[in-house]
């Protein structure tokens, strides 16, 4: 599985304007509902929003380095889903390195995924560990090129 099989092309916002982490995982939610990859699943954002931050309530999903990987179980998906985010300005999201966030990851999976939702999370936390993915990711002009740089740097260490 590569990130390509995860994310799609529209399910990727660049300069998104939050102030929360609720309207954080609220505005990810509804690019990923409203993307098309949705369309075999009955599925809509408050079911997403709640399934989410009762996720994040049991601790947060800010791993660090500006990053968050908000996610949760669905019910009615097929498959693993993702949405990926850059922030226009930083939020506070309560990381384990107390650090704002500025790039999110939001991973939807069906709950019956076991391995596959945690093969599919250490992948998008591996890439994402690595400051030079980081930074090209923070300096992505467009949604194009943050989709492009998240891709590439996945299929790099894939192979």
């Amino acid at each position: 599985m590569t990130l390509s099989d995860l994310l799609a092309r529209d399910c990727v916002a660049v300069d998104l304007k939050v102030t929360s982490k609720k309207q954080l995982v609220q505005e990810m939610a509804e690019l990923i509902v409203n993307c098309g990859c949705m369309v075999n699943a009955p599925i809509n954002t408050r079911d997403i929003v709640n399934a989410a931050m009762e996720r994040e309530r049991l601790g947060s999903t800010g791993v660090g380095s500006g990053v968050a990987l908000p996610h949760a179980r669905i019910e009615g998906l097929d498959k693993v889903k993702v949405a990926l985010a850059r922030l226009e300005t930083p939020i506070e999201f309560e990381s384990i390195d107390n650090r704002p966030v500025d790039i999110a990851v939001l991973l939807l999976a069906p709950p019956e995924a076991g391995s596959e939702h945690l093969r599919a999370l250490a992948q998008i936390s591996r890439r994402l560990r690595n400051e030079e993915v980081r930074g090209r990711l923070r300096r992505a002009p467009d949604a194009q090129s943050l989709y492009v740089t998240f891709i590439d740097e996945a299929q790099a260490s894939a192979a």
